[in-house]
């Protein structure tokens, strides 16, 4: 598993490098879009919507309101990030009430109208804030680019860190009613490498020597937020009772699975990134 994990790894690392490095502002939106949406369809599995006409029009009407933020945010000389903003900030509160249904595991738990309703609300405050956090990040002057691929690498490094560091000297569990593998020298591991990694890619995006404290603070808490994020995917799982969200990609499961962390992690780092100034 680990060498198929690797390998997926490695085919889909060079594609999304280049996208974010790239691909100009609106097509990194487009794309983004696909790829959050796929994973959004992923998540209809998880708040057991089963028909396929009302998955469509689910997904058609959270598509629909990423359109019309972007409709919203034109003006006379280009476009204004004030609605992506506020829906990062959305996001950031949204992730901390997750805590609250994390610590209560059984919320929602059975498979009555009103769950489906939550999950499917959460499902949409996942992924747009996390769109619109994308968006903002990529397109701050100078070098937005840059400091989106700081961000996700972040969390890639947090989660590559977990695992091996999990696999290695993982003891004590940290949920283990919700995922029951993860274990708390995994998270250290996952956030001595998504600090360090954080680092290293803000001076390859422009940050100066006296910014770098403040670039790992904001890692540090992207990456605990992320595994708030991936946590909550697990508790979605473990509720159905299955393993993983898809099997679109060998040894990952499903797009789900790969973006969860970073749903949670861009809204963070986006806003701690405009709060402290780098």
């Amino acid at each position: 598993m680990t060498r198929t994990r690797l390998l997926a790894a490695l085919v889909m690392a060079p594609i999304a490098i280049a996208a974010i490095l790239l691909l100009p502002t609106p097509w990194m939106m487009a794309a983004a879009a696909v790829l959050f949406l796929a994973g959004l369809w992923e998540w209809f599995d998880l708040a057991e919507i089963e028909d396929t006409l009302s998955r469509t029009v689910l997904l058609a009407a959270n598509l629909a309101l990423m359109v019309a933020i972007v409709w919203a945010s034109r003006s006379s000389t280009g476009y204004t990030y004030v609605l992506f903003q506020l829906a990062s900030v959305i996001g950031v509160v949204w992730w901390l009430l997750a805590l609250l249904w994390l610590q209560r595991y059984q919320f929602a738990s059975n498979h009555e109208s009103y769950a489906r309703a939550f999950k499917l609300a959460a499902g949409a405050l996942s992924v747009i804030p996390a769109w619109c956090a994308l968006a903002w990040i990529h397109a701050a002057q100078p070098n937005g680019h840059r400091w989106l691929l700081t961000a996700l690498a972040i969390v890639w490094a947090a989660d590559s860190g977990a695992y091996f560091a999990g696999r290695k000297f993982g003891r004590l569990k940290l949920a283990p009613r919700v995922s029951p593998n993860k274990t708390v020298e995994g998270l250290a591991g996952g956030v001595l490498a998504g600090v360090a990694v954080g680092v290293s890619f803000a001076v390859f995006a422009g940050a100066r020597p006296e910014q770098l404290w403040k670039v790992g603070l904001v890692a540090l808490v992207a990456v605990l937020f992320s595994v708030v994020g991936d946590l909550f995917e697990s508790l979605l799982k473990r509720h159905v009772g299955v393993k993983d969200s898809g099997n679109l990609i060998p040894g990952h499961g499903g797009i789900l699975d790969r973006v969860d962390g970073v749903l949670a992690a861009l809204p963070v780092f986006a806003l701690g990134k405009a709060v402290l100034g780098f």
